[in-house]
């Protein structure tokens, strides 16, 4: 289970409008963002950080993006080398923006399943070696999206998972064999990188 973290929340703003490319293939591209409430693209300095925690692992992985909104993590992926990524949304508007950003970024490696999350983690399935997790701050899901993972057979071998959370809300009780080896607040986001012993 995650340690607490001393810091409290401070409100930086949301990000609206379009989402920025931070580095790789694609550095700097700008896509379009579906003015959706609840939708919170991950703050380009929130995926720095997460994608240096994960600079020796995403080279030609195989990713889940749960919850994908604008697919700022998935997208970001990609563009740093990733072998593919598999988005998963449900609402058709972002579902129908993923494919359009997918195809502008002539993306083939991004597959994009308009579903709700947890219907799909109990359908087929390949091992993934990355995870992303960013549920609706107002959704209670983590701790059972974590448990369906683990259950599931949906991790390859020394998988990585990311969690984001409002900093407000503590981890949940993560499966056995889970650890916490990255966690950190920014603004009112708590994000932290798990991995999964073999």
């Amino acid at each position: 289970m995650g340690r607490q973290i001393s810091r409290g929340c401070n409100d930086t703003g949301s990000p609206s409008g379009r989402l920025r490319i931070v580095a790789g293939k694609w550095r700097s591209r700008l896509l379009p963002v579906v003015d959706q409430p609840g939708l919170r693209p991950t703050p380009d300095r929130i995926r720095e950080t997460l994608f240096n925690w994960l600079a020796s692992t995403i080279e030609g992985a195989s990713c889940l993006d749960l919850f994908a909104g604008t697919g700022a993590l998935g997208f970001e992926a990609l563009s740093r080398g990733a072998g593919e990524v598999v988005f998963v949304e449900k609402s058709a508007r972002a579902a129908a923006l993923l494919k359009e950003s997918a195809n502008m970024l002539d993306a083939s490696d991004a597959r994009i399943h308009k579903a709700d999350a947890i219907s799909y983690l109990h359908g087929d399935h390949q091992p993934f070696n990355i995870v992303f997790l960013d549920p609706p701050f107002t959704a209670d899901l983590l701790g059972d999206l974590c448990r369906l993972l683990d259950e599931g057979g949906w991790l390859a071998e020394g998988a990585r998972i990311y969690l984001e959370q409002s900093c407000e809300r503590p981890w949940p009780r993560l499966p056995d064999g889970w650890s916490i080896i990255n966690d950190k607040t920014a603004g009112r986001v708590r994000y932290a990188l798990v991995t999964v012993k073999d």
